[in-house]
């Protein structure tokens, strides 16, 4: 069942919430006003009763964001999530409808690109896997994003630039967390199989840790 529920369209030629609602144990604030006027952006924080979700909460967001309108979905500060009580479970779900008008789709940003993947390691105990997978990523990318010489300075835009062929995997690494103790890699790719082949290497040294190594 929705527990909240934002709309923006664009009205008077700028972006603003035409509609809100929200019932416990969600709370929506939508400052009237957030950095330069002349910023057209619709500012929407969530916020939780409680100080984060509890034992048996139950989240459904809807947010929808017409064509054209800028829209910022954050929250005040980490949310925290409490053990669970006598096994009742908690559950958040965002569903965001984007508006497809005159406005390229998010299919036609994608471009060729089929598959988007996030993968995050935290803990000690994943430190060597950190490291590799830091140090795999960033080998690859240089190799495959390499423009020959001489030839990158003729070209204002990547795309125009016949000597750069669009590479069909693509990966990036950030640190996170106290002391850099955990680490996301993003992945955008052409074909699944590239992504389960990436990620079954280099994901391989977890079987030490659990017993079989993912993706096998």
């Amino acid at each position: 069942m929705e527990t909240g529920k934002v709309v923006v369209e664009r009205v008077g030629g700028k972006s603003a919430a035409i509609h809100c609602y929200s019932k416990y144990p969600l709370k929506f604030i939508i400052p009237n006003k957030v950095g330069p006027s002349q910023i057209d952006a619709v500012w929407i924080y969530t916020i939780t009763y409680g100080g984060g979700i509890v034992s048996g909460d139950a989240i459904k967001c809807d947010i929808s964001v017409g064509d054209g309108c800028t829209t910022v979905l954050t929250t005040q500060a980490s949310t925290k999530v409490y053990k669970s009580v006598e096994s009742k479970c908690s559950e958040q779900v965002l569903e965001i409808l984007l508006e497809q008008g005159r406005y390229s789709s998010i299919a036609e940003r994608m471009q060729d690109y089929q598959v988007i993947a996030m993968v995050i390691l935290l803990g000690p105990k994943l430190k060597f896997i950190q490291d590799q997978i830091q140090e795999n990523v960033k080998n690859l990318m240089s190799q495959q994003l390499r423009i020959p010489s001489g030839s990158s300075g003729r070209y204002g835009d990547i795309d125009d630039n016949p000597f750069f062929t669009r590479p069909s995997f693509l990966a990036s690494c950030s640190v996170f967390g106290p002391k850099g103790r955990g680490v996301v890699v993003r992945i955008a790719a052409m074909t699944t199989e590239s992504v389960y082949s990436f990620l079954q290497c280099q994901l391989s040294g977890l079987d030490s840790l659990l017993g079989v190594a993912p993706y096998r």
